[in-house]
């Protein structure tokens, strides 16, 4: 498909949250949509306007598998991708010393890595068409650290600095 008159969202963790009401607000507007989740069938009553307008597709962005999957779908269904928002990622509270890795690693393998490697995949396909742009969910506490947050914020903190490079 080769509609120049839209711009084509390809949006991480649409199952809730900002990743649904950004892809509600995009297919408003008459955009097309890649909206993705771990779980596909979360995103069943997500409204297109257009049968060609909204693509779901299962992604989790912990899986490169899982990932290049998405974006092979996502060019051979729009061509392109112009807005890459990474909104998957989750919280965890707790003091630095008692948070096991079972449970940080995980949320740096989404928050952070999961980004990193989506950005990645995206990139060669927006290059080849010209550009396009990145947005990265953050946090204030990307920003600012906090008692009782210390790991949350090191992946947001590293998301900051991710997406400052990416910028220039």
């Amino acid at each position: 498909m080769s509609d120049t008159s839209s711009k084509v969202w390809l949006i991480t963790g649409c199952s809730s949250g900002f990743g649904r009401i950004l892809a509600e607000m995009a297919l408003a507007r008459g955009d097309r949509v890649i909206a993705t989740a771990r779980k596909v069938e979360q995103l069943i009553d997500l409204p297109a306007g257009r049968p060609d307008q909204l693509l779901t597709l299962a992604l989790d962005v912990t899986d490169p598998a899982s990932i290049n999957a998405a974006m092979a779908q996502a060019e051979v269904t729009f061509g392109r991708v112009d807005v890459l928002v990474n909104n998957a990622g989750f919280g965890l509270v707790g003091a630095v010393e008692e948070l096991q890795p079972h449970e940080y690693r995980p949320m740096f393998d989404t928050n952070l890595f999961g980004v990193i490697e989506v950005t990645r995949a995206a990139l060669p396909l927006m290059r080849r068409n010209g550009g396009g742009r990145i947005v990265n969910f953050s946090s204030v506490g990307g920003f600012t650290g906090r008692q009782g947050f210390g790991l949350y914020n090191a992946s947001k903190f590293a998301v900051e600095g991710l997406s400052e490079a990416l910028a220039q």
